[in-house]
This record gives structure tokens, sequence and C-alpha cells, in this order.
């Protein structure tokens, strides 16, 4: 397809933006100070299973806090074993979803312990809404659970409980067929549900604790804190407003367009967390908020994703190699369970970088190419550092939790008309 570029592109510069910094120097001695502080002793016998469910989400050195908490159940007396507790990514599979956690180094040779990985769930109950509550089969084996995850506004809905131990415990721990059933139902009845199953399971499991991680705005884990079950769904409200508060974001609104290079499951649960894009389309609510963005245009998929690009939908341009590197199977099975077909449209693609800015630009309603408001992003967990058009130029000047790193400069190219690697790949080490 033969499409004209504009005369000129407008200049850019690499930009740092100050973050919320509260990373735990000391990960391991952090894990095991919180959980030393529960009274696990007198909540168990010798020799009690314990299943420990671990998600699909990159939370940095999630292999370390699992292994911490594996040996301070072991030093305690009992049998922990792994059990994934991801729904149906992972392809809705046992291997699939072995993989997941493999990629995360969580394994049986690696943490000390059997993963148990089938997909077998059993129904705890119906709530009076008529919400079937499924859970892992191999969980409720165990003579108790611990749930490991990251708490963090979710990308799908807002609530006093969003991403965190509660959601992994309804939906994460409900595997494929439990997931699909939550999604349904919270298509009518929202995902307020996720409160009243986590109470109900919380009854019924044998749930033991709780092991909430915070992240900071650079994606460091900045707080673990072990939670006991009578605490849980209080306390993982109070946890969440923290997360919220430490989270970054795009320090720009109404933007024309914004180039993210990567996009994948490992990154958000689809793909670009729409927390920072400000967009979201969905069954249960559309919105379109701050950075308020005409036009989304996704490089790449990350290699992490394993193939899984549920989320693409919310993309309005991307590339053929993009498109090309994407595992359909895994795309729908994750949309389908999710109830969001819409996010799974691919978008209109193009074999090259240029072509598809040059579709942006044509599509976004300005004169004159060097006037519009572009932010470049490696992903929408990295956001220290990124690339803005100097049409933002008196904004960035006027905030003091922004930085100009380098001049103003045209936007680049290669031989490929592939945009040039970002500088924060040269500056970060």
């Amino acid at each position: 397809m033969n499409i004209t570029s504009p005369n000129t592109y407008p200049e850019v510069a690499l930009i740092q933006q100050r973050l919320q910094a509260s990373k735990l120097e000391d990960l391991p001695r952090a894990v095991m100070g919180s959980l030393n502080g529960l009274p696990v002793l007198k909540m168990t016998t010798p020799g009690d299973t314990v299943a420990v469910a671990v998600g699909s989400r990159g939370i940095k050195h999630i292999d370390t806090i699992v292994f911490r908490c594996i040996q301070f159940l072991k030093n305690n007396g009992l049998r922990p074993f792994i059990v994934p507790a991801m729904g149906s990514h992972g392809g809705a599979t046992s291997a699939g979803q072995k993989a997941v956690l493999e990629k995360f180094g969580i394994s049986a040779s690696t943490i000390g312990v059997p993963v148990c990985a089938d997909m077998d769930v059993e129904c705890m109950g119906k709530l009076p809404d008529g919400l079937n509550i499924y859970f892992s089969k191999s969980a409720l084996t165990a003579d108790h659970v611990v749930v490991i995850n990251r708490i963090k506004p979710h990308t799908k809905f807002e609530a006093e409980i969003e991403s965190g131990l509660c959601k992994m415990l309804t939906i994460g721990l409900g595997k494929a067929k439990g997931a699909a059933e939550f999604h349904r139902c919270a298509v009518k009845q929202s995902f307020k549900l996720i409160e009243q199953a986590a109470k109900m399971i919380l009854k019924d499991s044998g749930f033991l604790f709780g092991l909430a991680l915070l992240e900071d705005g650079y994606g460091n884990v900045a707080h673990v804190e072990a939670v006991a079950s009578s605490a849980l769904v209080s306390r993982e409200k109070e946890l969440l407003k923290k997360a919220s508060a430490m989270m970054g974001r795009i320090p720009f609104d109404f933007l024309d367009i914004l180039i993210v290079d990567f996009f994948g499951k490992d990154i958000s649960g689809i793909g670009m967390d729409p927390n920072i894009t400000g967009r979201h389309r969905d069954i249960v609510g559309d919105f379109n908020k701050p950075p308020n963005v005409k036009r989304i245009f996704v490089r790449d998929l990350s290699p992490g994703s394993g193939g899984n690009g549920n989320g693409i939908g919310l993309a309005d341009v991307t590339t053929h190699r993009l498109v090309n590197a994407l595992d359909i199977e895994k795309t729908y099975i994750n949309a389908i369970t999710a109830v969001s077909p819409e996010k799974v449209s691919i978008p209109m693609h193009f074999e090259d970088d240029r072509t598809c800015l040059d579709v942006c630009f044509k599509t976004i309603g300005l004169a004159l190419m060097e006037d519009a408001r572009m932010v470049r992003i490696k992903d929408t967990m990295s956001l220290e550092y990124l690339v803005a058009s100097r049409a933002l130029e008196n904004e960035i000047s006027s905030d003091r939790g922004l930085k100009q790193i380098t001049p103003w400069a045209p936007l680049t190219f290669n031989e490929s008309k592939n945009l040039t690697d970002l500088a924060i790949d040269r500056t970060v080490g």
C-alpha cells in the first residue's frame, strides 16, 4: 500500500521522569521478616500440606519471593507444593501454565517442591446471584492454601478490590473454567463479586495467608506483607490505595500519538496497561481518560508474552511482524475466557514503522505534523524514560519531575524504515 509520508516529522527528545522510588534493598530479608510475624505454628500441624498459588504476571524477583516463602513453610514443618493460579493463561493447559512459571524461574528443580499444574476444578458453592465458585482440585487436596501476588489497579474494572490476592484466590485458582464463569457473571453483576467470592473461599479452603507485593514507580518490589485470613479483604483494600499512589504515569494529557515499543502478557493482562494508556474497551465498560490518546501505535510483541496478544484490539495501528508473532489460539482462549473478543480485534497493520506512523499522522486531524503531541515508551511498565515530541516542550520545562536528556532532533528510521532504538536502551544499564 502506497501511503504518502508527511513532509516533516516532529522533532523529539529523550525525557527522564522522576517516579516514586521505594525499592526494598534486601528483598529476601523483607519476605522472611514479614512471614516470621505470622503465628503459623498455631494454625498448622507438622506434616500439613500447603498449596502455594503463583500467577502469570512478570513480577521482579518473583522466583526469590516464592523460594523464600517455600523455605519458610518447610522450616515450620509443612509440606508445600506450587499450584499455578492464572485462570486460562498459558493456553489453558497444564503444560502451558508450567511453562509460564518456568519463564519466571519457578519450577520443581529451582524451587525444590512439586508443581501441580492440572486444570481440574471443583465447585465449592454458589453465590446468591448465581456465580458458581470453582477452585483448583489440587489446591483443595491440601490442608492449607497460600497465595502470592502483586496488588495493583486492574486493567478491566475499578473497585475497592482489584488485582491482587483476592482476585487470584477467586479467579486465578478457578483455572480456565472458574475464570470463564466469573467473567460471565461479572458482565451483569460487576467484579464486586470478587469480595463476596473471596469471603466464601476464605471460609472453606483452609486459607493460611496471603503474601502481598507492592511495586514502586520503577516496577521494583517496594513492600512485602503477609496477610492472615481474617484481615485479607480489609487489608487488601488499603494496600490497593498505596499501590495506586506509587504507580508511574505518562505525565502529559491529550496526546495525538502514543508509540508503544513492546506489548505483551508479561507486561500487562491486556498487553499494555490501560491505567497508563488511558484507553479501554470492554463489555463491562469502556473508558478514555488521561493521557487521552487519539492514536496508539504498538510496534512489537514482547518475547515474554509467549505469543499471547490479548489486548491488541486496543491499538489503532501495528506491524506485520507483531501480527505474525501472535499465537492465535492462546490469544483467543484468553479473550473468550475474559469475555472480551473486542480486545483481540487485530488493527490495521503494515510492513514497517514508518508506514504505521504515517497512518497515525494522517488520522489525527492536524495540518502540520510537527505540531503532533507524541510520546514513545518502551512498554507500560517502563516509564522512567520516554521520548516526547517538541510540541510538549513547554510542559516538560515547567514540570520539576521531568528532565530533558537529549537535545531536540529529527525522528529517525533505519534502512528497514523502522524506528531506531530508543536512547533509553543505551541509558538504562
